[in-house]
C-alpha cells in the first residue's frame, strides 16, 4: 500500500472503509461493500506489491473475472473499491489524480440478459392454498403469501407492513403510502382475496393496529410486534419446496405479480406505478401517468382463492 496511499497503516484503511460504508443507506450494500473491501484489500495485501493503484485494480478484476464470479457480482465490488479511493483521496490519505484513475476502471460487461424465475397461475394457487388455515402459523402465512403475489410487495415492504396501511380508497382496499427502496412512497391496490386472508390472521391473533406479520411460537400464540424480511424468505422457500419450485425467493413473487397482471392485460404503466420501480418517476413526470385505483393491476391476476372467515 506505501506507494499510492500516503498513510499506509491498516487502522486508516479500516477508518475510510468505515467512512465508506456510514455513507451507505441501505443495510444490504453496507453488508456487501464490508464483504467486498475486506476481500478487496485481503487481495491487494497478498498480490499487489505496488499499493493501491490502478494497474493493481484492473489486476483485481481480472482475478474476479477468473474465479468466475457474475458481472454484476464484480461491479458491485468494483464499485466499492472506487468508492474506497475517493473517501482516501478526501480524506488526504490518497492523491486526487490516482482515485481518479480508479474511478475510470471499467466494470464488467454483462453477456445477454438474466431470466428471473416466476410462477404460473397454478402454482401461484397452489402456492397460496398450502399454508394450513387451521393453525396461527398457517394464516400467517397464507396472508403473507396473499400480500407477496397479490400486492408485489418487496420482502422489506411486506415486513414493514401496518394495519394503518391499510385503507378504503375509491372503493377498494388500497395499502396507502407505503415507503419502497430509495425511500420512495406509492399506493399499491389490494386484492379482495388479499384482504381476506389478512384479515382472517389479524382477526384470529387479535391485532388491530401496528405490523400486520409478526412470529408466532410453537404454541400458535404471537411471540413478538414484528417479522423479519429473512424469515419472510424463510417462509417462502418452505412453500416452495413444498409445490416442488425449490429456492423459490419473495423476489420471486413479486415477478409473478408482474407476469400474471401483464398476461391478464394490465396496463403497463400501472404495473410498474404499483411494484414502485424508479423509471415510474420518470414516465409520470414526461407522460402524466395517474394511477389507476378502480382498475388496478392486481384485478387482472386471474387468481382464484378462497379464504376461511
Amino acid at each position: 500500500m506505501s506507494a499510492a496511499i500516503l498513510t499506509p497503516q491498516a487502522a486508516a484503511l479500516e477508518r475510510i472503509k468505515a467512512l465508506v460504508l456510514d455513507g451507505l443507506g441501505s443495510p444490504e450494500s453496507r453488508r456487501a461493500y464490508s464483504r467486498a473491501l475486506d476481500d478487496f484489500l485481503g487481495w491487494c495485501g497478498r498480490e499487489a506489491p505496488g499499493g493501491f493503484t490502478k494497474a493493481a485494480v484492473n489486476s483485481y478484476r481480472s482475478h474476479l473475472e477468473a474465479r468466475g464470479l457474475s458481472a454484476s457480482t464484480i461491479n458491485i465490488r468494483l464499485s466499492a473499491v472506487r468508492k474506497l479511493a475517493l473517501e482516501a483521496a478526501d480524506n488526504g490519505l490518497m492523491h486526487r489524480e490516482l482515485a481518479a484513475g480508479i474511478a475510470r476502471v471499467k466494470g464488467a460487461k454483462q453477456q445477454g440478459t438474466r431470466t428471473g424465475k416466476w410462477l404460473t397461475l397454478e402454482q401461484a394457487e397452489r402456492l397460496i392454498s398450502t399454508p394450513n388455515p387451521a393453525t396461527a402459523k398457517g394464516r400467517r402465512d397464507r396472508a403473507l403469501l396473499a400480500a407477496l403475489l397479490g400486492c408485489g410487495l418487496r420482502r422489506k415492504e411486506a415486513a414493514a407492513l401496518a394495519v394503518e396501511h391499510i385503507q378504503l380508497r375509491e372503493a377498494r382496499w388500497v395499502i396507502v403510502d407505503l415507503v419502497g427502496k430509495g425511500g420512495r412512497v406509492r399506493s399499491v391496490p389490494m386484492p379482495s382475496w388479499t384482504k381476506a386472508a389478512i384479515d382472517a390472521w389479524t382477526s384470529a391473533a387479535e391485532i388491530t393496529g401496528g405490523l400486520v406479520f409478526r412470529a408466532t411460537c410453537k404454541g400458535g400464540k404471537v411471540a413478538g410486534d414484528s417479522m423479519t424480511a429473512q424469515s419472510i424468505f424463510e417462509v417462502v422457500r418452505l412453500y416452495g419446496a413444498k409445490i416442488g419450485v425449490p429456492e423459490l425467493a419473495p423476489h420471486d413473487l413479486r415477478r409473478t405479480f408482474a407476469k400474471l397482471a401483464h398476461k391478464g392485460r394490465a396496463a403497463l404503466e400501472q404495473i410498474q406505478l404499483s411494484l414502485g420501480h424508479a423509471s415510474v418517476v420518470t414516465t409520470e413526470k414526461y407522460l402524466g401517468v395517474r394511477q389507476d385505483l378502480t382498475d388496478a393491476p392486481c384485478d387482472h391476476l386471474g387468481l382464484t382463492v378462497e379464504v376461511s372467515p
